[in-house]
């Protein structure tokens, strides 16, 4: 349903973010509770804890970012992680941020473009503040559902994560075997574009039926990589090659026809799978694995809360490559069993190799120290590793870098 007038919300000095958080407050509980959902972003304890501890007296100037701006105009395509940097020297420091305006903004994630922000420094230690005598925050005609979903600033560039929320996927090879598997092409020809379809087989003796309990949504994979540990050698998993994205229209069934003099032949008929997102061609033997579900595309930055030293396995995406950069994906060694999480922030250190001392006559082998290379953010876990987002890096990342707790 369309808003057919515009709201306005004037505001008294340091008020304004809260007539926005109301005006929030009011859509979302017109919202439908999937809509809802999407917005309750998970706040931990402890970072509730620091957040109103901070919002007490704010934060030390020192640990401000050099150049934090006096004032500063929340605008579109703005991400919380960017507005931290800009305010503090260590951008997963979010929590802090917030509770510089804990009492006028009760959801970090309810920062919406048009918004001012005013840094106070007085008594050494600095405030964040929203509004101001003048300002008014006009919410532009839009559907309910889009005033939010569209408006509130996200915490990451949604574009350099989205496509990895669903595609990286670590199973074991007895699993991937017994996944269903596609048999055939429509025409035999390459599939590429959206709506293409082709045929698929359960294996294992599990037919592909249409039933209550059978996925729609499926993605098809192909060949499976060992993740290993670059320490021990051990094998935490195996990395399936997304291929394409594949919905079941049709299961597979059994069909009868004449076969001469009487007799009937009874023919199976594969199940029926429309293709969509490819990113290269589905072959015969390429395997459907169920569509994992969409986390939150915000996360909350945090430290984690145990001591993190993790190496990188792998770089996501190719296994001709030896270096990553900045906004790839890197996998880890470090999984949920080690206590890894959704939005935890580590810190990317480079060198440490092994070199020989050419200088010294004996042809010593001697070992680098390692340097801070960066900051990256854990944005899809599994039991034995996990996929992270290279956010900052001054160098490039490669196989057994390590990732350890931020500094």
């Amino acid at each position: 349903m369309q808003d057919k007038s515009n709201a306005t919300a004037a505001a008294t000095p340091g008020h304004t973010a809260i007539a926005a958080s109301i005006i929030a407050a009011a859509l979302l509980s017109t919202l439908p509770s999937g809509a809802v959902w999407a917005q309750k972003f998970p706040i931990s304890p402890q970072q509730r804890a620091t957040a109103q501890q901070t919002a007490a007296r704010g934060v030390p100037v020192a640990d401000l970012a050099p150049n934090a701006p006096d004032t500063y105009v929340v605008k579109r395509g703005d991400t919380l992680w960017a507005i931290s940097g800009l305010y503090l020297r260590q951008p997963w420091r979010w929590p802090e941020l917030w509770g510089m305006n804990l009492k006028a903004i009760a959801n970090p994630h309810l920062i919406y473009p048009g918004q001012t922000l005013y840094l106070d420094r007085t008594g050494g230690y600095a405030r964040l503040r929203t509004g101001g005598a003048n300002e008014t925050i006009r919410i532009s005609p839009r559907t309910r559902y889009e005033s939010l979903s569209d408006t509130a600033l996200p915490t990451l560039n949604p574009q350099l994560i989205e496509p990895f929320l669903v595609e990286p996927e670590v199973v074991d090879e007895l699993a991937f075997e017994q996944a269903p598997r596609i048999v055939a092409t429509r025409g035999e020809h390459t599939i590429m574009g959206n709506g293409e379809r082709a045929y698929a087989r359960g294996s294992g003796g599990n037919p592909l039926e249409m039933n209550a309990s059978t996925p729609r949504q499926w993605r098809v994979y192909r060949n499976v990589v060992a993740m290993k540990d670059p320490g021990t050698g051990e094998i935490l998993g195996y990395e399936a090659q997304y291929v394409a994205r594949a919905t079941l229209v049709r299961g597979e069934s059994e069909q009868e026809s004449p076969a001469g003099e009487g007799k009937v032949q009874v023919d199976l008929v594969p199940a029926t799978v429309e293709l969509s997102g490819a990113k290269e061609e589905v072959r015969p033997g390429d395997r459907l694995l169920p569509a994992a579900k969409q986390g939150f595309v915000n996360y909350v930055p945090r430290a984690p809360r145990q001591p993190v030293d993790a190496q990188v396995v792998s770089l996501y995406g190719s296994s001709v490559l030896r270096y990553a950069g900045q906004n790839q994906v890197v996998a880890i060694n470090r999984g949920t069993q080690d206590g890894m999480e959704v939005g935890q922030v580590l810190t990317v250190l480079s060198g440490g190799q092994h070199i020989q001392d050419k200088t010294d006559e004996n042809k010593a082998t001697i070992k680098l120290p390692s340097e801070v290379n960066g900051t990256a953010m854990v944005f899809r876990t599994f039991e034995r590793v996990s996929y992270v987002l290279l956010l900052r890096v001054n160098d490039t990342v490669q196989v057994g870098d390590h990732l350890v707790n931020p500094k």
